[in-house]
This record gives C-alpha cells, sequence and structure tokens, in this order.
C-alpha cells in the first residue's frame, strides 16, 4: 500500500521541562515522595534527558494530579477525540482529500478507554459516511503504530479501492501516576501527548512511498518489565531499568530480517538512553529525526514513530529510497517495517 500524506497534532500547552518541575512542584508532587524520590524527580527533570519540551492537552497541568480514576478517563475521553481529529483532518488536507472520502478508519491508543471507541467519535466528529468501516486497537502499547499500519494493509488487500485512515493517539498526562517506584517517577517525566494520522491508498500515483516488509517479535516473558498495571482504577506505567537493553536487542534482531539495506532510520523515541541503545546496534549513524521528536515532545507512545517518519519525508531528501522504521513497548514487543519508492 502507499502513503498519500502523514500528519501530526500537539496540544498548544508546552512546557520546558524546567517549567514541568515547577507544575509538579506547585501540585504538590514532591511532598508525597520520600527526599531521594523527590531528588530523582528534579534530577531528571533538570538535568540532560534529552528532552528540551512536551506537550499536555490540559490548560492547568497541575489539575492532572488532583484527579481520580474517573476523573482522568473523563480527560482522555475528551481530549484524545479532539487531538485524533486534528491530525486526520490535517492528514486530509495535505493530500487534498476531504474526510467523507475515507472509506475506512483505524486508530490505536493506549492511554484510555472508551466504548465505542475513539473511531466513533473521530468519524462523527469529521463526517465520515455511515458506512465507513471503523476500527479500535487497544493495550498495544508504545508499538502500535506499525502493526495499525499492517492491519490497515490487510483491509486494503480486501478492499483495494478504497482510502484508509490511520491514527495513533495518545494523551500520555490522562495516565500520570505519583509513587516513589523509579520506573514511575521517569515516566512522569518522558511522556508527553499527541496525535499522527497517516492516509493510505492500494495505488501508486506515482512516487510515493510503499510499505511492506512487516515484522513482529513478541517476548512475553518480558513482559512485566513495561506495560500498564491497574492501580486503584488508574493505569499505572510499570518501567524496569532494563528496557532500553532489551529494546535494542529485539530490534537488532528485527533489523536482521529486513529486505533490503535503508537509506535512514526511523525509530520510536523511548528515552534518551533508548535511543543511545539502538544507535549502539543498528548501523547508519545517528537517528536524527527520532532524537529531534524526543527533544521537542518527549515520549509521545504510539505517536513517536508517526511524528519522526513525518519529520523524515518534510527534510527535503530526494535522495532517500528506502526507510526502515521500527517501534516497541509493552509485551514486550517490537516491530518493524519498511518504506520504498
Amino acid at each position: 500500500m502507499f502513503l498519500q500524506s502523514i500528519a501530526s497534532a500537539l496540544p498548544p500547552l508546552s512546557l520546558t521541562q524546567r517549567e514541568a518541575w515547577e507544575v509538579l512542584r506547585g501540585a504538590g508532587v514532591p511532598d508525597r515522595l520520600r527526599p531521594r524520590s523527590a531528588s530523582l524527580l528534579e534530577t531528571i527533570l533538570l538535568g540532560d534527558s534529552g528532552i528540551e519540551r512536551r506537550h499536555f492537552a490540559l490548560e492547568d497541568p497541575r489539575a492532572i494530579f488532583s484527579l481520580d480514576a474517573e476523573g482522568l478517563n473523563r480527560m482522555f475521553e475528551r481530549e484524545a477525540p479532539r487531538l485524533a481529529g486534528e491530525a486526520l483532518r490535517r492528514a486530509c488536507s495535505a493530500a487534498g482529500l476531504e474526510p467523507r472520502t475515507v472509506d475506512a478508519l483505524f486508530i490505536c491508543t493506549c492511554t484510555g478507554y472508551l466504548c465505542p471507541g475513539l473511531s466513533s467519535h473521530v468519524s462523527e466528529q469529521l463526517g465520515l459516511l455511515p458506512s465507513a468501516f471503523l476500527q479500535d486497537l487497544l493495550g498495544l502499547g508504545c508499538g502500535a503504530a506499525l502493526p495499525m499500519i499492517e492491519t490497515a494493509r490487510g483491509y486494503l488487500s480486501a478492499n483495494p479501492d478504497a482510502l484508509v485512515a490511520t491514527v495513533a493517539v495518545e494523551i500520555c498526562s490522562s495516565a500520570f501516576f505519583v509513587d516513589d517506584d523509579p520506573g514511575v517517577l521517569i515516566s512522569l517525566c518522558l511522556f508527553g501527548d499527541g496525535a499522527a494520522a497517516a492516509l493510505w491508498s492500494a495505488h501508486d500515483a506515482g512516487g510515493q512511498w510503499g510499505m511492506n516488509g512487516f515484522r513482529s517479535l513478541h517476548r512475553p516473558e518480558h513482559r512485566e518489565k513495561i506495560r500498564f498495571v491497574n492501580s486503584g482504577g488508574r493505569l499505572r506505567n510499570q518501567l524496569h531499568r532494563s528496557v532500553p537493553g532489551l529494546a535494542a536487542a529485539a530490534v537488532g534482531q528485527l533489523f536482521e530480517q529486513r529486505t533490503a539495506d535503508p537509506d535512514r532510520l526511523v525509530a520510536h523515541t523511548g528515552g534518551r538512553d533508548v535511543i543511545d541503545a539502538l544507535e549502539a546496534t543498528l548501523p547508519g549513524g545517528p537517528i536524527a529525526e527520532t532524537r529531534s521528536v524526543l527533544r521537542d515532545c518527549g515520549n509521545l507512545s504510539s505517536p513517536s514513530v508517526l511524528f519522526a517518519l513525518e519529520r523524515t519525508l518534510a527534510g527535503g531528501h530526494p535522495e532517500l529510497r528506502r526507510l526502515w522504521l521500527t517501534s516497541f513497548g509493552a509485551g514486550f514487543s517490537a516491530h518493524a517495517c519498511e518504506l520504498h519508492r
């Protein structure tokens, strides 16, 4: 299948890491922690994390830390459709198409739950036809965007004249949690909110990027090292210090299965240590666009790899012919695919 357009959306509120630290102080978060934990939080936010700023869906992010489980999910219910809809609207505009021409809509998320899912809300918001096929993918974590796109490819195989939209959206701030676990605190310092959308067709209109070579790798024996757990009805991110090495090893194994050598690597952001581990494992030098997304947005979870792809394609590199994309996260799972033109 062939990429028609790609676009992203971020909430208007953007905070530097130092400003985020001040928000946490204003919300009394350090006072809830042991001194050593509060010091770790301050060190990460005021140190060199590879992140300069992040975006948040609430106008006053201090309110996040006073919301109960219901309030956090209501925040997700309000903000996720809005952000996903904006990303898809921009993707349609970039392709010169009206949203009502979309025949199928696939949306992935892991930071909240709706029934009917986000696809129903976004379809209504953008005026998709009542006959549009709607599909929500849940529980795939940070790696979800690529298996979602592979699912859309299956739909296009059965419906070759269709126009398919894929949207990855996360309101990570609706899953912020505070306790003394280092993994929880690191998550509090890494994640931001965002959405990315892409349009796909089974037909190449000339010079478009085609997708193939999808691969997955699942390591359920490492499931407890990176996942959401339910704590009092709230999502709590469980993150082990071994994740950077685990991610690099899995991604390296997928890279060995590539069909051709890529001109550029495009990866999920993870965090600074994750990107360092990937660059040490994969040939080809720095993963520049991935680092720039981490710098400007933090870890956006599932949309991250699409943000990096958008920047790669917007970078004005006509010499690029092959891209290799990878995403990874809860499961533990890792995924890869190839784009070519």
